[in-house]
């Protein structure tokens, strides 16, 4: 007997749904990197932590295996519409983040779907994103409070967004969208 993919046209369509939402949110944060590390550097993790969205959402609503590596890719193709000049960092950035995710996920076998596993994600996100963007923007010329701000915020953003996914997802379930089978 065939399995059923686990990726049905259903929900990919689904993903490719929120891939668009968070994907122009995403395009906008692109357009925002250039002017905020010039004006406040401090204040980009607010603003790079909008990335997780797409995982986080699509997994709130569907808790299924790979739908947080889906939607991110969507997301990073429409991000990289509205702001070509960060296409590649749209794609790492989204492999990273759904990967993470989805790491995660995959450590409680997808049967976990607890807010807790959510911010762990985010936290880790977090972590590996505020000393990449540190060393390459080098905030270390920052004053010593500056830099511990940043790299709260850094840390505190993606769970912030995390906390909005969550939210979203849910009302995406309340809503009927997880329901992937008519009924008979």
């Amino acid at each position: 007997m065939p399995r059923t993919p686990i990726l049905t046209t259903r929900v990919l369509l689904v993903c490719a749904a929120i891939g668009v939402a968070t994907g122009l949110v995403g395009g906008i944060a692109g357009w925002l990197t250039i002017p905020l590390l010039a004006w406040a550097p401090v204040l980009y993790g607010l603003v790079l932590g909008v990335h997780v969205l797409p995982g986080i959402i699509a997994q709130q609503t569907l808790r299924l295996p790979w739908v947080a590596l889906a939607a991110h890719v969507l997301a990073a193709l429409v991000s990289s519409a509205m702001a070509p000049i960060y296409a590649m960092q749209f794609l790492g950035t989204a492999l990273l983040f759904g990967g993470i995710q989805e790491i995660v996920a995959a450590a409680v076998r997808y049967r976990t779907w607890a807010a807790w596993r959510f911010f762990i994600s985010a936290v880790v996100i977090g972590a590996i994103v505020a000393m990449a963007v540190f060393f390459a923007a080098h905030l270390g010329a920052l004053p010593l409070w500056a830099q511990i701000l940043y790299l709260a915020i850094s840390v505190l953003g993606p769970v912030g967004w995390t906390a909005v996914g969550l939210g979203v997802g849910e009302g995406l379930r309340r809503a009927g969208v997880a329901r992937l089978r008519t009924p008979a």
